[in-house]
């Protein structure tokens, strides 16, 4: 099969290559695939960024959602059969979805959502699963409580402003003077244009912030929080909590200590809970996605479509930041 791979870490241009279609065991579905999305964390792998968390082989196939066709099922596979139109987040273990075809675990996978394109739907599990992590099992947000909502013209903005207004949330979100009519259509309450005013000097007693971008703009969102609050990042750094959740040993656990002892000291001076979220696959959550997505609640915004052959140039139009919404590969 054709895919795009990585031979080495470091800021290196993907190659096509020719590598063999994956074997699966009783348990998984061979995917045709489609279409995949492209995050960032697609760079933060190829740039060595998540070593700490997870070892990969070389060559690496990229990518981390995708939607297709159910090609071929494992012996005990009992939710799906051939023919299926299917859209997931594959396990950490075994990303690759910038190629034409996946083995994945049934328990990864729901259906497409039948009023989307395999493009669209392609755009929707990583960002879609991370909002509903990041939104329900963390923050547990309540109706009538205020969210801050980073980078709300991002992919994963789009999914968690609509996802937040879903749930009787107040929200409010950065992004540039372009994309005010993108992130107010998409039910923002307050806007805030970042490159003209200080979010931490608008807001103030929040409930939840959602960090998208890490750095500075995690620190400064302590400020907007109540006492309280919860603080859930997708781009800081892991703390010694999240290292003993995910079955990190002593040294990784100390090291995400020391790394994260900044993070720590504004988190007991602010009284808040600061959590740092590495997403878990969940076809059980896509198929809760797919319900919000089929009855109109929940639609998917994407920015640009790319062909298989242009996927080294979908990852640099993400890295450039300029997007609005999400970066599609149409593999077939």
């Amino acid at each position: 099969m054709k895919a795009m791979v990585i031979d080495r870490y470091g800021s290196v241009p993907m190659r096509l290559a020719d590598m063999p279609i994956p074997e699966i065991n009783e348990y998984e579905v061979l995917a045709e695939i489609h279409a995949a999305s492209v995050n960032p964390i697609d760079f933060k792998i190829r740039d060595g960024k998540v070593k700490m968390l997870v070892k990969y082989k070389m060559p690496l196939i990229l990518g981390n959602d995708f939607s297709g066709v159910v090609a071929k099922v494992g012996a005990k596979v009992t939710r799906f059969k051939v023919g299926d139109e299917i859209y997931a987040r594959p396990r950490k273990s075994n990303i690759g979805t910038f190629a034409e075809y996946i083995s994945i675990h049934e328990n990864d996978i729901a259906l497409k959502p039948k009023n989307l394109s395999f493009e669209e739907a392609a755009s929707i599990p990583l960002v879609g699963l991370t909002s509903y992590q990041a939104l329900h099992e963390i923050m547990q947000l309540q109706k009538g409580q205020k969210i801050l909502i980073q980078a709300g013209a991002g992919g994963v903005g789009t999914f968690a402003i609509q996802l937040a207004k879903l749930m009787g949330a107040t929200v409010a979100t950065t992004t540039s003077e372009t994309s005010t009519n993108l992130v107010k259509s998409l039910g923002a309450d307050e806007i805030i244009n970042y490159k003209i005013e200080k979010f931490e000097d608008r807001l103030k007693n929040y409930d939840a912030v959602f960090d998208t971008l890490g750095d500075k703009i995690l620190e400064k969102s302590f400020e907007v929080i109540k006492p309280g609050g919860k603080i859930v990042s997708i781009s800081g750094l892991p703390n010694a909590h999240f290292a003993k959740e995910y079955g990190s040993g002593f040294f990784k656990t100390m090291l995400f200590s020391i790394a994260s002892n900044k993070l720590t000291a504004l988190e007991k001076k602010h009284n808040v809970q600061y959590t740092f979220l590495f997403m878990k696959p969940s076809g059980d959550q896509l198929r809760i996605i797919t319900n919000f997505i089929e009855s109109g609640k929940i639609k998917p915004v994407i920015d640009r479509v790319f062909s298989f052959k242009d996927a080294q140039k979908a990852i640099e139009y993400s890295e450039s930041g300029r997007a609005k919404g999400k970066i599609i590969i149409k593999v077939r």
